[in-house]
C-alpha cells in the first residue's frame, strides 16, 4: 500500500510502499478513502507532542470501507463504512476509565500517533473506536466530523447553557460548530488574526453575529468562549471578554504557553478550562446530531500525495475550513 510516513521529527513526509497490515483480535483493517488533516498532526509532526510512534503513518479522521475482520470483531463487518478518530484504544480498567472519563484513560493510544493512521490506503482500529458515519455525508465532508466535530462538539457541551458564545479561531472545528450552536439557538462572536477579512467573512456568512479580530472586545459581554487557536495569550484576552460566571475552554491539545495575567481577569467566578480528546459518547452524540442539522463542511481537498503541501498550507494559515486528502 502507498503511505506518507513521518521517519523523523519535522519531516517531511515520504511516500513509502508498505506491506497491508492484518487485523488483530478485537481490529478491523479499513481501505481509507479519505483521511481529514488536524492541527494535532501538525503538533506531532513539530515535535510538539512528546514520544509519537516512529516511523509513524498520521491522521486521525479517517473515513474507509472494512474489508477484513480480526478475531473477535462482532461489533463492525465486513463493507460497512466507518471512522476512526483521535482516540484508538482504551484499557478499561484504570480510575479513568471506570468513571467514563476514558479520555484520560492512563493508558490510552491514539490514532496517527501511538497508532499507525490514515495517510495511507489501508489501516488497522480497534473496532470499539470505529463508528458508523451518517450517509447523508460523503466521504471527503465525513472526514472533518471525527476531530473537528467531535472534539469541538466536547468543547460546546462544557459551555453549559451559554447562550452568547465566543469562538477565537475559526478552522475546521469552529465552522462545524457554528451551525451546532446556532441550531441550538445561540449568538456566535468569532475572532480571528488580525486582518484576516476572509475568515470573519466566511464567519458570518455561517451565522455569526459579529466577527472581528482576536485583539478587540466584542460589542456584548460573552457567557463562554471556547479558544480553537492554540495560543496561550488568548487565554486573558477571552477572560476579558466573558461575563461573570462565565468560562473559557481551550479545545486544542496543546497551546504556547498563558502569560501571567491579573487575577481580577479571573475573579467573579470565572473559569478555564481544558478539553482533553474525547469518548465514545462524544462521537456518538455528535454524530447523531450531524445526521439531523446536517452540517455543512467547507473542504480543501489534497491526494495522498501532497500530504507535505497540505501541511504547510495549515500551518501557514491558508486555510478557510477543513483539509482533507483523498487516498483512492
Amino acid at each position: 500500500m502507498r503511505a506518507m510516513v513521518l521517519e523523523k521529527i519535522g519531516g517531511p513526509l515520504k511516500l513509502e510502499n508498505l506491506p497491508v497490515p492484518k487485523p488483530g483480535k478485537g481490529e478491523i483493517l479499513i481501505e481509507v478513502k479519505t483521511c481529514g488533516i488536524c492541527r494535532t498532526d501538525l503538533h506531532i509532526f513539530d515535535g510538539e507532542l512528546p514520544k509519537p510512534k516512529l516511523p509513524l503513518i498520521l491522521g486521525h479522521q479517517v473515513v474507509g470501507v472494512v474489508k477484513q475482520i480480526g478475531e473477535g470483531v462482532h461489533l463492525r463487518k465486513v463493507g460497512e463504512r466507518v471512522g476512526v478518530p483521535w482516540l484508538g484504544e482504551t484499557c478499561g480498567r484504570c480510575a479513568f476509565c471506570r468513571s467514563k472519563r476514558e479520555n484520560l484513560c492512563m493508558d490510552a493510544e491514539f490514532t496517527g500517533y501511538q497508532k499507525n493512521g490514515g495517510y495511507a490506503e489501508f489501516c488497522v482500529a480497534d473496532e470499539r473506536f470505529c463508528f458508523p458515519l451518517p450517509a447523508s455525508y460523503s466521504d471527503i465532508q465525513a472526514a472533518p466530523l471525527l476531530c473537528a466535530g467531535i472534539v469541538g462538539y466536547r468543547a460546546l457541551r462544557f459551555t453549559g447553557e451559554a447562550k452568547r458564545l465566543g469562538f477565537y479561531g475559526f478552522g475546521s472545528s469552529a465552522h462545524l460548530l457554528i451551525q451546532v450552536a446556532r441550531s441550538q439557538g445561540r449568538e456566535v462572536y468569532v475572532f480571528t488574526r488580525r486582518g484576516d477579512l476572509e475568515a470573519q467573512k466566511f464567519a458570518r456568512e455561517k451565522g455569526a453575529a459579529w466577527a472581528g479580530d482576536s485583539e478587540t472586545l466584542p460589542p456584548k459581554l460573552l457567557d463562554a468562549a471556547i479558544l480553537f487557536a492554540p495560543v496561550g495569550s488568548l487565554v486573558p484576552q477571552s477572560l476579558r471578554a466573558i461575563d461573570k460566571g462565565g468560562v473559557v475552554v481551550c479545545a486544542d491539545i496543546h497551546m504556547s504557553d498563558i502569560p501571567s495575567f491579573p487575577y481580577k481577569l479571573l475573579w467573579e467566578e470565572r473559569s478555564i478550562k481544558s478539553v482533553a480528546n474525547l469518548t465514545r459518547q462524544d462521537a456518538e452524540e455528535f454524530l447523531q446530531i450531524a445526521a439531523k442539522i446536517p452540517l455543512e463542511v467547507k473542504v480543501n481537498s489534497y491526494p495522498l500525495e501532497r500530504a507535505n503541501e497540505a501541511l504547510r498550507d495549515l500551518k501557514e494559515g491558508k486555510i478557510t475550513g477543513s483539509v482533507v486528502l483523498t487516498i483512492q
